[in-house]
């Protein structure tokens, strides 16, 4: 794709139909090769939600999806979070002293009791949703009476404006703001897919905005431990397509197996200030994943300097495994098993308006970007 003299951040030279026919054709022909080669369709899981919803939006998968197996992955902050940890915000809502703010997307969430954050709200209990995680100090100065509780989910794009939240907190000597730490790192969930082997993954779509923060060489495992082609992608349909078609390339050549197509935004090195900030405010921990379990170190808990923000210690509330709801295939749809279509309850008992599971909640969900887009297989 020639971006000679042109700007590399205008939306439409990323969305140029003709282009995109013209990559399509590449990626066409290219699969054909790798099937003559392997006798098996490529598999790519795009890992983020973002990426998942763009797919959906753009009609990617209806232009290439006969010739390419786009698979998607735990890429969605809400979705991954396990029921046991949903049960875990829900629980802070029976304190009196409590104010539990929010994200939007953690709303309609359901606990294995079977109602969410919006439930309590609507019977009287004090849940507000905030935009950024520096609104709950606000929310701190103004109810001094109170403990304000956010919940921080999320990837390692949303932990450093969270760490940043929690240091101007200590800094200022806020006593009652607290975070409820529910963060997941993507690496290790890669090498998760990679080592139990439950995926059938032939390449690794790699998350834009996760890799602005932790930039390119945080990847250099897969090139070295796995060999398994993957490219970091921004979020236009141009990018999306060439980074289908980089991934196609290195399959078929066998030459290089790392790329980097989104290089107006990532830096091999990340964002120093972010990265500083999470380091020092969290420490590296396992993690609960739904469908999964306990990923070793994929997660960030408190550094002893901050830990007196964390609110699962202040008020005491313990982990507890709790099983999916019942029908649901959300588990699966993350682990790249199977689709949204595939699940009985897609579009019938499980909509956006009344969602059973969080793939259909959550904006970044598979099940809600299918559902949205009207995307049939």
């Amino acid at each position: 794709m020639k971006t000679k003299n042109k700007n590399l951040f205008s939306p439409s030279l990323w969305s140029d139909k003709d282009i995109a026919i013209k990559i399509s054709k590449e990626i066409k022909n290219k699969a054909e090769m790798f099937f003559k080669k392997t006798g098996k369709k490529p598999s790519m899981m795009e890992v983020c939600g973002t990426h998942t919803m763009a797919i959906a939006r753009s009609g990617i998968r209806q232009l290439i999806g006969d010739y390419v197996n786009l698979i998607s992955g735990p890429g969605c902050p809400v979705c991954v979070t396990s029921q046991g940890d949903i049960d875990r915000i829900i629980e802070f809502s029976k304190f009196n002293d409590v104010i539990i703010a929010t994200f939007g997307d953690m709303m309609k969430v359901k606990g294995s009791e079977g109602y969410d954050l919006n439930d309590i709200r609507i019977k009287g209990g004090d849940v507000r949703i905030v935009y950024s995680p520096m609104d709950c100090l606000e929310l701190a100065r103004e109810n001094r009476g109170k403990n304000i509780v956010f919940v921080g989910v999320g990837f390692e794009t949303t932990a450093p404006t969270i760490a940043a939240a929690v240091k101007k907190a200590y800094e200022d000597k806020i006593n009652n703001f607290f975070v409820a730490p529910l963060f997941k790192l993507v690496p290790p969930a890669l090498r998760f897919l990679l080592d139990s082997k439950i995926s059938k993954i032939d390449g690794f779509i790699l998350p834009g905005h996760v890799s602005v923060i932790i930039g390119s060489r945080a990847y250099d495992f897969l090139k070295e431990e796995y060999k398994i082609p993957s490219v970091i992608a921004g979020f236009e349909p141009l990018d999306i397509l060439r980074a289908a078609d980089m991934i196609l390339s290195y399959l078929i050549e066998g030459k290089e197996v790392f790329g980097v197509e989104y290089e107006r935004a990532v830096k091999s090195e990340g964002n120093r200030v972010a990265l500083d900030i999470m380091n020092e405010v969290f420490k590296v921990s396992d993690a609960y994943w739904r469908a999964i379990g306990v990923i070793k170190k994929s997660g960030y808990s408190f550094s002893d300097k901050f830990e007196k923000f964390d609110a699962f210690k202040k008020y005491g509330i313990s982990y507890r495994e709790k099983a999916e709801p019942k029908g649901c295939l959300c588990g699966k749809i993350l682990l790249g098993l199977s689709k949204p279509s595939d699940c009985p309850l897609f579009g019938k008992k499980c909509v956006p308006e009344d969602a059973i599971g969080p793939c259909m909640v959550s904006s970044e969900g598979a099940c809600a970007a299918w559902y949205k887009y009207g995307v049939k297989k």
